[in-house]
């Protein structure tokens, strides 16, 4: 027990410290110090799988306890989170480097971290709940970070209400689990309780907002107005992965029939997501959409009840979208714009450290081996196929259908970012930080794949048909990016920065670019709803409050008035016999009580 109390208090403990340090140099310190010895800690946990509890509040049938159980697969993906997390700080330094407000951000950075490893540790649903929403509360600061930047604070705000709105179900849901099973520990549920569906489903919608899934995956572009390593932070193994994370710890409580719903969620969020960062115009719009895509992966797995698979899956793309991430950081630097991929550029030769990380990452991502995201996504492809249900079909030939998609969408982005041709740019040095945190996530993109025979993740059997099958997909993506490419190459009246392999989606590109206008849908329909509350509330108050509480009420002591006039002018015998009438049935009344008791 204490030693996962560590691993979620040291994060925890040194963000609050470095809420009250102002002095860049002590900040820094702490925001790397404390990550870099809960890295540690979290070693040792995936070693002793500790767990253990103390009660927070009895309520006779219900207790709340500080339960914490790591077992393999969640030191795994606390592994994963807070290496992730590390080497963001790390980068942060130098990259931050003349940020007034970056003791603020470590802070922030690490208490994100905290939560991230409470929701993974907590065999409490209440303790879950808290690590969930705190999540959300540093979402916020951070992507709000850049708060001069004009979109920052819109796109800060458009995350925190979406994810809001999830939440609202997923706390009814975890609400009604535990009033269900007379528990909220994970541990003690071992059958799905009364009115489990509803409350699967309330939580699968809370999730699906936490990771951008369909149909709530309008916040996650637009927060790229955040910060680089914010971006890196958020989507490659803390808050979009936590969603997902929560619905393997859940899987034994879903009815088998419901998995359909998670299964058309995952086949429409893999295949629309990629076709939209196939159209994306910028490089983090693209490696925004493809987070979207590959959560879908995660839910994929879910849906065929194979949460080893979707956390395998959770842990490979922790480590090739760090890197993607953080290696655009360093490209948009060396190219010196805002991330346009009209403007963005380099050659292999100006930094080849940049070259060779997005290469792995992007190679990773795509599926080739014997890099991680290649067993990974066989993983989840070979349990639908297995599963043999209808979820597994759809999901298996959705996962086909993405792969495809994510090896066009890779290709692209690396065309157009290393190979459209430039002058010679001054070669610039990649700071010591930022290179050790690309070297680091290289290495562990390529060796994450052997968690696919050894460790949590092992597979018993390998599936040799499936691993052709994932390769020819991912080699028919970029067949048809490299055809468009080469039909597209530089010819007379053709100029070299029109090439975009995404013409092949011909009319519908601005659509797909739009994100299919999912955000111009998601406005118009909030306007209406506003306008329709607005109405309502407006008919409620003159109808109801106006009409029958003020005007009646006015009308109802007008005519008391008026009566009470009318009975003093009855004259003196009228009024005596009143009172004798009154006299009369007050005796009446007391005689009355006085024999009933």
């Amino acid at each position: 027990m204490t030693l996962t109390l560590l691993l979620v208090a040291c994060p925890a403990l040194a963000g609050l410290a470095g809420l009250l340090i102002r002095d860049r140099r002590p900040a820094r310190y702490v925001a790397v110090a404390a990550p870099a010895l809960t890295l540690g800690l979290a070693a040792a946990c995936a070693v002793a799988n500790p767990k253990g509890d103390f009660v927070l509040a009895d309520f006779g049938t219900i207790r709340v306890a500080a339960a914490l159980d790591l077992s393999p697969t969640a030191a795994t993906v606390a592994l994963a989170a807070v290496f992730v997390t590390f080497l963001v700080q790390l980068y942060s330094v130098a990259y931050l480097r003349d940020d007034p407000r970056y003791a603020a951000f470590g802070a922030q950075v690490n208490l994100f971290c905290a939560a991230m490893l409470l929701v993974v540790a907590a065999d409490d649903l209440v303790l879950l709940l808290i690590g969930w929403e705190v999540m959300g509360a540093c979402s916020y600061l951070l992507i709000a970070h850049y708060a001069k930047l004009p979109e920052a604070p819109g796109a800060a705000a458009k995350a925190f209400l979406v994810t809001r709105f999830g939440d609202v179900a997923f706390v009814l849901g975890v609400m009604w689990i535990g009033a269900s099973a007379g528990t909220f520990r994970l541990s003690e549920i071992q059958d799905p309780p009364a009115g489990a569906g509803a409350a699967m489903l309330l939580i699968l919608f809370g999730c699906i907002g936490k990771s951008a899934q369909f149909p709530l995956q309008i916040w996650l572009p637009p927060a790229m107005a955040g910060p680089t390593p914010v971006s890196a932070l958020i989507h490659a193994a803390t808050m979009v992965a936590a969603g997902a994370y929560v619905l393997t710890r859940l899987l034994p409580l879903w009815p088998t029939e419901l998995l359909l719903v998670v299964a058309l969620v995952a086949a429409v969020t893999m295949i629309g997501a990629g076709l939209c960062a196939l159209a994306a115009r910028d490089l983090k719009g693209v490696l925004a959409w493809s987070t979207v895509s590959q959560v879908g992966f995660m839910f994929a797995g879910v849906a065929v009840a194979a949460g080893d698979a979707a956390l395998f899956h959770l842990v490979s793309h922790a480590a090739f979208k760090g890197l993607l991430f953080l290696t655009a950081g360093v490209v948009i630097a060396l190219a010196g714009t805002d991330g346009s991929l009209r403007a963005t550029r380099l050659r292999p030769g100006d930094s080849p450290l940049a070259f060779w990380a997005m290469t792995i990452g992007l190679a990773s991502m795509a599926g080739l081996p014997p890099l991680g995201g290649f067993y990974s996504k066989e993983t989840v492809l070979g349990a639908a196929y297995e599963a043999g249900t209808p979820a597994g079909v759809i999901v298996f030939w959705a996962g086909v259908g993405a792969s495809i998609l994510t090896a066009a969408y890779a290709a692209r982005l690396w065309l157009l970012l290393f190979w459209r041709g430039r002058g010679a740019i001054e070669r610039a040095a990649v700071p010591w930080a930022e290179s050790f945190s690309l070297w680091a996530l290289t290495a562990a993109t390529v060796g994450v794949g052997m968690l696919y025979y050894a460790g949590p993740f092992a597979v018993p059997e390998l599936h040799w048909d499936l691993m052709a099958l994932l390769l020819l997909a991912t080699l028919g993506g970029f067949a048809v990016v490299g055809d468009s490419w080469w039909r597209d190459r530089p010819r007379s009246g053709t100029r070299v920065t029109d090439r975009d392999p995404a013409r092949i989606l011909g009319r519908s590109r601005p659509a797909f670019a739009e994100g299919l206008y999912a955000e111009r849908l998601a406005a118009k329909a909030t306007r209406a709803m506003a306008r329709a509350a607005g109405a309502g509330a407006r008919a409620l108050d003159e109808r109801l409050v106006d009409r029958t509480v003020v005007e009646g009420s006015a009308r109802a002591t007008v005519a008391a008035g008026r009566e009470t006039v009318a009975g003093h002018r009855g004259g003196l015998v009228r009024y005596l016999r009143l009172s004798a009438a009154g006299t009369l049935v007050v005796a009446a009344v007391a005689i009355g009580v006085s024999l009933w008791s």
